[in-house]
């Protein structure tokens, strides 16, 4: 099973957006999928339930700050530039494939469902990383 395939999976199983996208990361981050769960949870539903940032899309965000962060040993030596012009990259593919990143737009436009959400938010991932 891919990651797309598993992360949809996921979303049926009860995870939301934001849980379903960043849980099939949780081994190349080095954290457990509870962890990434836990962490995770007020993400959905446009974060916190608002209708606002899409939960795929938080999630995108979040994995770039795993991928791309020096951590806090490198103080006060930072990563910040790059992850944010990352971060921005992956936003901006998410809002041209699927018109917006702000789940109450996607759902009253109807231009995705949140699965159709998560696959994409996966697949961008998965471009923008090499794997």
């Amino acid at each position: 099973m891919n990651r797309c395939e598993k992360a949809v999976e996921n979303h049926k199983k009860g995870y939301n957006c934001a849980q379903a996208v960043a849980c099939v990361f949780a081994h190349k981050l080095g954290y457990s999928e509870d962890e990434l769960f836990t962490l995770t949870e007020a993400f959905g539903g446009g974060m916190g339930g608002t209708q606002g940032v899409c939960g795929a899309v938080s999630a995108m965000v979040l994995v770039t700050g795993g991928f791309k962060s020096f951590g806090l040993d490198k103080l006060p030596e930072t990563n910040k530039k790059a992850s944010y012009d990352f971060a921005r990259k992956l936003m901006e593919e998410f809002e041209h494939r699927v018109g917006t990143i702000l789940c109450g737009e996607i759902k009253c436009r109807q231009l995705r469902s949140c699965d159709g959400c998560i696959e994409e938010a996966v697949k961008i991932l998965e471009e923008f990383l090499g794997e």
